[in-house]
């Protein structure tokens, strides 16, 4: 899955064209290094994002295939820093 989708499905992001605009400007870290959009994850990844007056740092449980729930949303990933 795409990292803006991954993003935004797992309400991380509210908006994958937001999504998109934070990862064009290097503000998320796919493993350590700067990742585009089309980043495509896998489970295990370790996600960095970094907003405005904080940075999350998230690893990546299961990818979804096809709609998520609010509920099955933060089961997606597993917060390691905020």
């Amino acid at each position: 899955m795409r990292l803006d989708k991954f993003l935004k499905v797992s309400r991380l992001i509210k908006r994958r064209t937001v999504a998109n605009e934070i990862s064009d400007t290097g503000r998320v870290y796919v493993n350590g290094n700067i990742a585009k959009p089309a980043k495509t994850l896998k489970v295990g990844d370790i996600i960095k994002i970094e907003y405005a007056n904080k940075n999350v740092v998230v690893k990546v449980l299961t990818i979804p295939t096809g709609n998520v729930s609010i509920q099955q949303a933060s089961e997606l990933y597993e917060i390691i820093e905020e």
